[in-house]
């Protein structure tokens, strides 16, 4: 794509976490337009819609990138090469430059139309410390995690664009020291760093996405949190799985980034033991080495590395169809809970506090879980194809109270 020669003529933005090896694509409106598609250069976006031919207007003239999502990796692959050249050949200038756009002067919208949604739980050091916690008597894995990544479909209707408050949910709770279930607000709300893949190219019914095949169809990432009510989760998850423990609201990023941008991220898998089955096999690296920072109330509390993630988005894909289950452009898979091997990088307060037993300083204060209030901002970064780093979307929200 763009090399360390190429410079972009946008002021500010060469150097930074949002040069032209970087363009996010987002939705956007003036306070006297409709939303619209557009990307990010710096500090600043550009009107897709007032710059592309006429015949292209149409597919960025709308209030979601479905319509482009849908229009598969061979246009997105020469809409990439046309933003590049529009924003580094400085003959074109002059036409460009009266369409970027200042970010304090637009609203940021929700990115897509997310179809369907599902979550796994692709992270060995996440799932051994649940396992530790929960199970200890027994082995931390259960005997199927090595063998295919385990995942979940969550709820598409609530997964918000970044800064949406979140509503403390109700539902039933039963702690060990409790004969019974009790009704009420989440007691052990959580977090969790996730990292987000959003589907472009779609399958027909009964299909199969090979892992060769994840650029033909993963158009980009966000960032994700998957918010979670622990009590709720841990009274209703056997024998089926999560709930509405996680159905009440997830975050994505208000930018996506597209997989073009991660060509220099791409790292090695850990060593998978046993070998995975034909079909989830991988050739080359398959991993992302992507930086997250956990933010609480103003404090960084944990920087879970992506890179030691146990199984790879093209995996994750590959297994999610291998039954013929089809996909659409807007649909949504995220990684799961990603942590590290050291306490802090772990990804969720469930393990920052190990259930709850061990709290976490944030500034003057102590958590274990969440409290109404808290606000918590996931960042990431990755290495660019420039040479430098490229950030991808942020993810914030707030916990405000529950509603009678």
């Amino acid at each position: 794509m763009n090399t360390p020669m190429d410079s972009t003529w946008v002021e500010g933005a060469a150097g930074s976490l949002f040069d032209v090896d970087n363009l996010p694509y987002g939705v956007f409106a003036r306070a006297d337009g409709a939303p619209r598609v557009g990307v990010r250069i710096g500090d600043r976006v550009l009107d897709l819609v007032a710059v592309a031919l006429p015949d292209r207007r149409a597919v960025f003239d709308r209030p979601s990138l479905n319509a482009f999502l849908a229009e598969g990796p061979a246009v997105w692959r020469s809409t990439r090469v046309w933003l590049t050249g529009l924003l580094t050949d400085p003959t074109g200038r002059d036409a460009v430059e009266p369409h970027l756009l200042a970010l304090a002067d637009v609203t940021l919208l929700m990115p897509v139309e997310v179809g369907d949604y599902v979550d796994f739980y692709a992270s060995l050091n996440h799932a051994s410390n649940v396992g530790r916690m929960f199970r200890p008597d027994q082995e931390p894995l259960l005997p199927n995690w090595r063998h295919l990544p385990v995942g979940y479909h969550g709820r598409a209707g609530t997964v918000v664009p970044s800064g949406t408050d979140v509503i403390r949910p109700c539902g039933q709770r039963k702690s060990p020291t409790e004969d019974a279930p009790t009704y009420g607000p989440s007691r052990r709300l959580d977090i969790e760093a996730e990292v987000g893949f959003l589907l472009g190219s779609g399958t027909d019914l009964g299909s199969r996405v090979s892992t060769a095949a994840f650029a033909d169809h993963v158009f980009g990432v966000v960032g994700l949190n998957d918010w979670s009510a622990r009590d709720i989760q841990a009274w209703e998850y056997v024998p089926l799985g999560p709930f509405l423990g996680k159905s009440f609201a997830t975050s994505i990023s208000r930018w996506v980034t597209p997989v073009a941008a991660l060509d220099a991220a791409w790292t090695d898998l850990p060593v998978q033991d046993p070998e995975p089955l034909d079909y989830l096999q991988v050739a080359g690296p398959a991993g992302l080495d992507l930086a997250i920072e956990v933010e609480l109330n103003g404090v960084v509390v944990s920087r879970p590395p992506y890179r030691t993630m146990y199984w790879s988005p093209a995996q994750m894909l590959a297994h999610l169809t291998v039954n013929g289950a089809s996909v659409r452009p807007g649909d949504l898979f995220a990684s799961g809970t990603v942590s590290g091997p050291e306490r802090d990088e772990r990804g969720s307060l469930l393990e920052l506090s190990w259930g709850g037993t061990q709290p976490i300083a944030v500034g003057g204060a102590e958590r274990t879980f969440l409290e109404d209030g808290d606000s918590v901002t996931l960042r990431y970064t990755a290495p660019g194809t420039g040479g430098g780093r490229i950030a991808l979307g942020e993810v914030s929200g707030t916990v405000v109270p529950a509603r009678p």
